[in-house]
């Protein structure tokens, strides 16, 4: 087994009167694509920010590489763990090269040029496609390109784990495909290791090691695809029937639903 990159213990947390998730216990191993998934307003995003360290828990904490996240310098944070949200609108009118470069300023002292940053955001550029886009502003870009810019910023960073919050949200077919191959390709060539909250359910089976599972404020289930699909999660958590086919090419689970199971 690899080590825990993150930690998670006893986690705890709520929104004024709403408890939203109670008695979160995770370990996130070192190279491994997890994929948070449950029904709507069942903690996903919240136990990401957690994790993040943008949301402080009410109780219990996290551990990244073993040290309390909310006791560690916002900049070593930044130079371990890269985090995309939902809403990436901030610095619209900025090229896509200068947005790269502010994933350097974890590692920035005022003394020094950029000459090693350079060639760092060229590498970024090019590890996301970005390379003959960099010199458009943000606001150009379509959606799969800005979200592709966003994730260079973060690889810039040479974090040891990308925090994802529905990546391919609002983007096409082709598009949402494009961003999961990227992030798959990250985290074989780069060994970053990769936690995200997904939506579509066939992504997550297809392009993750291992899904987490959240439901009634904790995990209901975590572990390998078809460990997860075919344990009756479908029908306990998201309540529908299925029919589960195995990806020729992944020979990950697949499913379609058939019908609602009522309560």
């Amino acid at each position: 087994m690899s080590e825990a990159v993150i930690t998670v213990h006893n986690l705890r947390v709520a929104y004024k009167e709403t408890l939203v998730l109670e008695d979160i216990n995770l370990e996130i191993q070192k190279g491994k694509i997890y994929s948070i998934i449950g029904p709507n307003g069942c903690g996903k995003t919240t136990l990401l920010r957690a994790m993040s360290r943008n949301l402080k828990p009410d109780k219990g904490k996290v551990l990244l590489d073993k040290q309390n996240i909310f006791k560690i310098r916002t900049k070593l944070v930044a130079q371990k763990m890269a985090v995309l949200g939902q809403n990436n609108t901030a610095m619209s009118d900025v090229t896509v090269r200068t947005l790269v470069h502010y994933g350097r300023f974890s590692y920035k002292k005022w003394w020094e040029g950029q000459g090693e940053d350079n060639d760092i955001v060229e590498w970024a550029l090019e590890k996301t496609g970005m390379t003959e886009l960099q010199n458009r502003k943000i606001n150009t870009l379509s959606g799969g390109e800005r979200q592709r810019a966003w994730l260079a910023m973060a690889v810039a960073q040479k974090p040891e784990v990308l925090l994802l919050d529905e990546p391919t949200t609002y983007l096409d077919i082709s598009h949402q495909l494009e961003i999961m191959e990227l992030v798959t390709r990250l985290n074989r060539e780069e060994n970053i290791t990769i936690v995200m909250v997904l939506h579509d359910m066939n992504h997550a089976a297809r392009f993750s090691d291992e899904l987490i599972v959240l439901k009634d404020k904790n995990i209901y289930k975590k572990g390998d695809p078809w460990q997860v699909i075919k344990d009756g999660v479908l029908e306990d958590v998201f309540r529908v029937e299925a029919d589960i086919m195995t990806d020729s090419e992944t020979r990950k689970p697949v499913f379609f639903a058939k019908k609602v199971v009522k309560s």
